[in-house]
């Protein structure tokens, strides 16, 4: 398993390191945005957004461990994983150029579907590992994932933080910060996404969009997972 370990550590510097100047200033600017929008309204989007999770999580109850049994070993689990992740990486493809083809009407119904099939990855990705995504400490983890694979670089060193040290983190973790959940995930798709409303184009980006970020899903969870075998081995 030292190969394992070493590619692990090796992720995780590369994983955390700056990301460019554009996507920084990026940042910046969606962050100078954010504090412009009203709280009401910042409220009124947290609370669709983790409904809309809520519900997707809700939906993924279906999938048992009798449909996908957890491996003996890390090896195995990680190459069920990526079946997976070809699964719903085309899924999430195919939805991207459907919507994407629409314009603006069904390019804004890509959000919630997309969505949707990276809680249902991430939930498989539980089942995989051994873990009842039904229990709400398996939920709270899965959504940290999520925010490991789309928030900014501060945010994604938290995040790595809590995760490696999950076992004492998760008895402090009460409830989601759910508005820095969506503000993170938002800002990270925002301009890619964004290029998906202009008809002509939306559909190539739609499809490209969506393969790369549930490929950037995969590799997070991938490593995210594998902390959590190793702390557990030791």
């Amino acid at each position: 398993m030292n190969h394992e370990r070493e590619e692990l550590e090796s992720w995780k510097r590369r994983y955390i390191r700056k990301s460019s100047i554009f996507q920084r200033v990026s940042k910046q600017a969606q962050t100078k945005v954010n504090q412009w929008i009203p709280e009401k309204a910042h409220k009124v989007v947290t609370e669709s957004i983790k409904k809309m999770v809520q519900v997707t999580l809700k939906g993924s109850e279906w999938v048992s461990l009798h449909t996908i049994a957890c491996m003996p070993g890390l090896l195995e689990r990680e190459a069920l994983m990526k079946e997976r992740l070809e699964f719903y990486r085309k899924a999430a493809t195919i939805e991207g150029a459907g919507t994407g083809a629409g314009g603006i009407f069904l390019g804004l119904a890509d959000f919630p579907l997309l969505l949707s099939i990276k809680m249902k990855f991430l939930s498989e990705c539980s089942l995989i590992h051994g873990y009842d995504p039904k229990q709400y400490e398996e939920r709270l983890f899965l959504l940290y994932v999520f925010q490991l694979a789309f928030s900014s670089d501060s945010h994604k060193k938290e995040v790595l933080r809590i995760i490696e040290n999950w076992e004492e983190e998760k008895e402090k973790l009460k409830e989601l910060d759910w508005k820095t959940f969506q503000q993170e995930y938002r800002d990270y798709i925002d301009f890619v996404k964004m290029l998906q409303l202009i008809p002509g184009v939306g559909a190539v980006v739609g499809a490209y969009a969506n393969y790369q970020l549930l490929d950037q899903l995969g590799e997070v969870a991938k490593f995210a997972y594998r902390i959590r075998f190793f702390n557990e081995l030791e």
